[in-house]
């Protein structure tokens, strides 16, 4: 659905995005992660239409983006980080004005608007100004506005910021909706834990470069060591640490309290052999279990190494 090719962007001496790939296929939801100015937003832009690339390619559909911009309209829904509203409108006159935009009027708009508030769960709000609506109800009025066109790729960038749980909740729910009935997503968000529940595939961007790509559990079984070993001592905790200090897989020694955690790069083997050492040398070790796999302990992982190795 959605094919990136070597785009490049450039905001004077600074690379925004350095030769970035990307394949999202029909039916996904890719979540997009990566730092404050990793290019998340810069790349959504540029899908959008909104800014041009200094170099790459873009096709939506198997269709070149930026030679038709016409069909790349009537293709993407897309909802920015920063949105606008117009607090003198009901939710429903505004759901119906954009509507207008595509053409869209009469008893078809009112069916149209209807039901698209009905899914963003709206529904009794369509005769309340805009003005008087929460940021989780602006924030769900103007993720159905994106949807007035049927689009068949949807941009939310950070379509959760600023949310409080229950409004994150009711957006994700949303979301998995529009999944089950076949549309492609892309999204941002800095909200890690909902998006490995969230999302079939994730991309994880640095610096203007796709660092990794692929499923959850896909990118965590290729790098196991992004799981830390956590370990707990009765005492002698100097001992344990000097003993860890020593091995060569031993990566990034955090101490908190009773608790030692560690990136390891070893396999089981070589896990079994650390906790048989420190035994051996009279480190009293009460726990030594790898952490369980998530999104956001992958991510800080991978982004440390990237920084590290420039």
């Amino acid at each position: 659905m959605l094919i990136i090719k070597n785009l490049t962007k450039r905001y004077s001496k600074n690379i925004a995005l350095d030769n970035l790939n990307l394949n999202i296929k029909k039916g996904e939801i890719f979540g997009f992660v990566g730092p404050n100015g990793a290019g998340k937003t810069t790349t959504m832009r540029i899908v959008t239409g909104l800014l041009k690339a200094d170099s790459g390619d873009v096709y939506i559909d198997g269709v070149n983006a930026s030679s038709n911009q016409k069909i790349l309209k009537s293709k993407i829904g897309y909802m920015p980080d920063f949105f606008g509203v117009y607090d003198n409108l009901k939710a429903m006159e505004y759901m119906e004005f954009y509507a207008s935009i595509y053409g869209i009027v009469g008893k078809e708009a009112k069916k149209l608007c209807q039901e698209l508030m009905d899914l963003v769960q709206l529904s009794e709000k369509a005769d309340s100004y805009v003005d008087e609506m929460s940021r989780g109800m602006k924030q769900r009025l103007c993720l159905a506005r994106s949807l007035v066109h049927n689009p068949e790729l949807l941009i939310l960038d950070e379509p959760a910021s600023g949310l409080d749980p229950r409004a994150r909740y009711e957006m994700k729910e949303i979301l998995k909706e529009l999944h089950y009935r076949g549309m492609t997503i892309l999204i941002s968000s800095h909200i890690l834990p909902e998006l490995a529940q969230m999302c079939s595939h994730i991309g994880i961007i640095e610096k203007g470069k796709m660092v990794v790509s692929g499923t959850v559990d896909e990118i965590i079984s290729a790098r196991g060591a992004a799981r830390p070993i956590l370990i707990k001592c009765t005492d002698e905790q100097e001992k344990a640490v000097e003993i860890l200090k020593q091995n060569r897989f031993t990566r990034n020694i955090t101490i908190r309290d009773n608790l030692i955690t560690i990136l390891f790069g070893g396999d089981e083997v070589q896990e079994a052999a650390l906790l048989s050492s420190m035994i051996q040398h009279g480190a009293h070790i009460s726990s030594f279990a790898r952490e369980e796999s998530n999104l956001e302990t992958l991510f800080l992982q991978i982004t440390t190494q990237e920084e590290q190795a420039t």
